[in-house]
């Protein structure tokens, strides 16, 4: 069984910076597409970023592109996604998961806990 373990969120001010990580096990890591998703109060979860197996090729979503960077370590089995920029309509519960690759839609059928992301104004 996959597990998917987000860490790294916080409270940060408009125009900051953070990093998430996310462990994944249960699985062959590098076998996967992965992304991050999110999910704000009130509102569906939503893609975020993807990256390819072999973490030559990535895509966001418009609201995110320029400002944040999906990478991942296959010999740690970690997905990352770099923050900059941040503005107070970031602030969610930021997860990983698969993607299958070119869709942003989530390819394992459980999530992890997230990692709460606040940025205030």
């Amino acid at each position: 069984q996959v597990q998917l373990v987000e860490s790294g969120g916080g409270l940060v001010q408009a125009g900051g910076s953070l990093r998430l990580s996310c462990a994944v096990s249960g699985r062959t890591f590098s076998s996967y597409a992965m992304g991050w998703f999110r999910q704000a109060p009130g509102k569906e979860r939503e893609f975020v970023a993807a990256i390819r197996w072999s973490g030559g090729n990535t895509y966001y979503a418009d609201s995110v592109k320029g400002r944040f960077t999906i990478s991942r370590d296959n010999a740690k089995n970690t997905l990352y996604l770099h923050m900059n920029s941040l503005e107070p309509e970031d602030t969610a519960v930021y997860y990983c998961n698969a993607v299958s690759y070119g869709t942003t839609t989530a390819y394992f059928g459980s999530w992890g806990q997230g990692t709460q992301v606040t940025v205030s104004s």
